[in-house]
Order: C-alpha cells, then sequence, then structure tokens
C-alpha cells in the first residue's frame, strides 16, 4: 500500500486517505482545440512501468490536490509537492535520478 505525505497539511497517511486524479502536468485541451487535441486529452494517458507523476486529493483529510511522483512497480514515492507547481521541484528529480540514473523526464504535456 502506498503511504503519502500530503505537502499541503503534512499529514502522511495510507493512500485510502487520498483520491487518485490521474496523470499530472497535462496539456489541457478545451473549446477551440482540434478534436484530435482534445481526443487525446481525454483518452490518452500515459500508463508508465517506472517514474510517474500523479496528481492526488486529501479526501479525507484538507480536501486540497497534490502531485506525487512515484514508482509505478515498486510503489516508491520519491516526494509530493502541491498542485499548482507546473514542473516537478529540483529536489524531487535529483532524488528521482539519484535512485533511477537512467530516468529522463519527458517533455511538460507530452502525450
Amino acid at each position: 500500500m502506498l503511504s503519502l505525505t500530503c505537502p499541503c497539511c503534512g499529514i502522511t497517511a495510507e493512500e485510502t486517505e487520498f483520491t487518485p486524479g490521474g496523470e499530472a502536468h497535462l496539456t489541457r485541451s478545451g473549446p477551440g482545440s482540434s478534436d484530435s487535441s482534445y481526443e487525446a486529452y481525454m483518452f490518452q494517458r500515459k500508463n508508465p512501468r517506472g517514474v510517474h507523476f500523479e496528481r492526488w486529493r486529501h479526501a479525507y483529510g484538507c480536501g486540497k490536490w497534490f502531485i506525487a511522483a512515484r514508482d509505478t512497480v515498486t510503489l516508491e514515492v520519491f516526494g509530493t509537492y502541491p498542485a499548482q507547481t507546473t514542473e516537478p521541484p529540483a529536489e524531487i528529480v535529483t532524488q528521482i535520478r539519484a535512485r533511477r540514473p537512467d530516468w529522463t523526464p519527458e517533455p511538460q504535456g507530452a502525450a
């Protein structure tokens, strides 16, 4: 089971206290976008084996959204940070690279 720390209120709890919200750092598509870009935004998500950035909500706590960087194979959590952050903080990237030297981040918004 995952153990996550909410960066907004500082509480560490099991994943059952949180609600997953899917892939983080997506380029949003809406009115005025092409059909193909909207389709990609709505239905084409990454499902990586390895490092992944996900949105989570502290449903049974402060209710705020945040982002967790974790490994989908080992369930290792590298860190969490507020949802308003547009890219992973340097200290989390450093932690990931220390444990996964072959990891290379994908460009933000790439699908």
